[in-house]
């Protein structure tokens, strides 16, 4: 694996963003492990990098906590200007709510500096295989966490999706400061979606406790969830089969 080459006179270095998958290692795809294994330094958020050490001895680990992320992006690259081979991680995909585009964006301020993407098994699919098969046909993602989003245009997105009948699927149902917004949200979807529409939670997707229950839109309202917790919210015709959550991509003679 090579991370120092050579461009019109430069030498440059490597920085791969990883996702690691939900959290347990054998959910984490090939290619990620194959990068964490052969890189000097293995940086992210506190919890995720807990999340890998024991499988990856002997790396230097440097972590930042929550709210320092544009930090932990400057360390990284200035680890790689030191010429060591440096892995970001952030948790499922780093694509997906991850670290990819706060880094190509740090990443202007060091040319010098190449950046590889390496995807990982987000919490819509991930925590959907445990729900049986909701995402068959059109979804949307939506994050409820308004730090960095105003809660108006979630508010916005949450109607517009309802209305157009996607099955949505609800990162960061919750928090100690939000612990309403799951609530707030479901009765701005009531507006255009049945208060029987199915529905489904899943906790701790690939950890430990792992668990996931199957529910109305009606009862969803007053489910308690966490921030390791991932919603889904079914279309008009999602339905519980074998208390699994099934929406179809509309085949026939079925």
């Amino acid at each position: 694996m090579h991370w120092l080459f050579q461009i019109g006179g430069y030498v440059l270095s490597k920085i791969w963003v990883v996702g690691i998958g939900p959290g347990a290692y054998e959910l984490m795809t090939v290619k990620a492990a194959e990068v964490l294994k052969n890189c000097d330094v293995i940086i992210g958020y506190t919890v995720y990098v807990d999340l890998v050490k024991e499988h990856f001895a002997g790396k230097e680990f440097l972590t930042t906590p929550m709210k320092k992320e544009v930090d932990r992006c400057v360390m990284a690259f200035e680890e790689a200007k030191k010429g060591k081979k440096v892995a970001m991680i952030c948790s499922g995909d780093a694509g997906v709510y991850g670290m990819a585009g706060l880094m190509y964006e740090a990443g202007v301020n060091y040319p010098e500096v190449e950046l590889e993407i390496v995807s990982g098994v987000t919490a819509a699919t991930g925590g959907a295989s445990v729900l049986g098969a909701p995402l068959i046909h059109d979804f949307c993602l939506i994050s409820l966490s308004d730090l960095l989003t105003p809660w108006e245009k979630i508010e916005a997105r949450l109607l517009g999706a309802s209305q157009a009948d996607f099955v949505i699927c609800l990162y960061n149902p919750s928090s100690k400061k939000r612990h309403d917004y799951l609530q707030k949200a479901c009765d701005l979807m009531m507006q255009y979606k049945s208060l029987e529409t199915v529905c489904g939670t899943v906790c701790n997707i690939g950890r430990e406790g792992e668990e996931y229950h199957v529910m109305t839109l009606k009862e969803l309202r007053d489910t308690k969830v966490d921030m390791f917790t991932t919603v889904f919210i079914g279309n008009s015709q999602t339905k519980e089969i074998n208390g699994k959550m099934v929406t179809p991509r509309g085949y026939r003679d079925v």
